[in-house]
C-alpha cells in the first residue's frame, strides 16, 4: 500500500491548487501591468521616468515575482506527491524542473531589483545601464521558462501515462510546454525574433492559459476527492 494516504494527496492537491490561482493572478499583474507597463526596452530614458513616476506600483510588481518565486516551491511540493503514485521518479524529475525555473525567476528578481535602484538614482549608474538589468531580467526569465516548458511536458507525460488525471489535460500541458521552450530557443537563435514576436506571443499565450486553467480546475476538484485504482492498476483521483 502507498505511503502517500489519500488525506496527504488531497492536502496536496489542494496546495497545489490554491498556488495555480495565486501564481495566475499575481503573474499576471507582475508582467503584463508593471513590467510590460512600465519598462520600454528601446527607450531607457522612458522607462526610467515610468519607474520615477509609479516608483511604489513598480515595487508591487517587484514584490509580485518575488511571492510567485516562493509560492512555486510548494506548488513543486503538490505535484510531486500528488503524482509520486504515477513513478516516484518521473514526478520528482517533475518536481525538480519546476524548481530550477523557480531559481531562474529569483535569480531575474534580483536584476530587477537592481533595475530599479538604478532608475530611481540610487547608484551613479545611468539610464541605459537600468535597462540593462531589465533586458538581464528578461533573459534570466527565459532560461528559467525553458525549463518551465520541460516541466510541463514530462508532467503531461506523466498524466498521460498514468491517467492520475484525465489523459487529454496531459496532452494540452505537454503542449504549452513545448510552446514555452520553442518560443525560448527561438528568442537565443533568431536574429530578427521581432518578426515572429506577436504570433510568438500569441501560440504561447493561447497554449498556457488554456492548459494551466484546465490543470488548475482539476486540482480544485482532485483536492475534494479520494483515490483509486483503474483496472491497469494506475491510481486515479475518483468523486468520493
Amino acid at each position: 500500500m502507498s505511503a502517500l494516504t489519500d488525506t496527504t494527496r488531497r492536502t496536496a492537491a489542494r496546495v497545489a491548487a490554491a498556488g495555480y490561482v495565486a501564481l495566475f493572478v499575481l503573474a499576471i499583474f507582475a508582467n503584463f501591468v508593471v513590467k510590460q507597463g512600465m519598462i520600454d526596452p528601446a527607450d531607457a530614458d522612458a522607462t526610467v521616468t515610468a519607474i520615477r513616476e509609479q516608483e511604489g506600483l513598480f515595487r508591487l510588481g517587484l514584490a509580485a515575482f518575488a511571492v510567485v518565486f516562493l509560492l512555486d516551491i510548494p506548488v513543486a511540493w503538490g505535484l510531486y506527491v500528488l503524482f509520486a503514485p504515477g513513478g516516484r521518479a518521473r514526478s520528482l524529475l517533475v518536481a525538480w524542473f519546476r524548481l530550477a525555473y523557480t531559481v531562474f525567476l529569483g535569480v531575474a528578481a534580483v536584476f530587477m531589483f537592481l533595475g530599479l535602484e538604478i532608475a530611481i538614482g540610487a547608484t551613479s549608474l545611468g539610464a541605459d545601464v537600468a535597462l540593462l538589468m531589465f533586458a538581464a531580467f528578461d533573459f534570466a526569465w527565459f532560461i528559467g521558462l525553458l525549463a518551465f516548458g520541460v516541466h510541463l511536458m514530462t508532467l503531461g507525460a506523466l498524466i498521460v501515462r498514468s491517467r492520475i488525471a484525465p489523459r487529454p489535460i496531459g496532452v494540452i500541458l505537454a503542449v504549452a510546454g513545448a510552446t514555452y521552450a520553442i518560443d525560448t530557443l527561438a528568442h537565443i537563435l533568431l536574429t530578427d525574433y521581432a518578426a515572429v514576436a506577436d504570433l510568438m506571443l500569441a501560440v504561447v499565450a493561447t497554449a498556457s492559459i488554456v492548459a494551466e486553467l484546465t490543470f488548475t480546475v482539476w486540482l480544485l476538484r482532485a483536492s475534494r476527492r479520494s483515490s483509486t485504482v483503474t483496472r491497469d492498476e494506475s491510481p486515479v483521483l475518483t468523486a468520493a
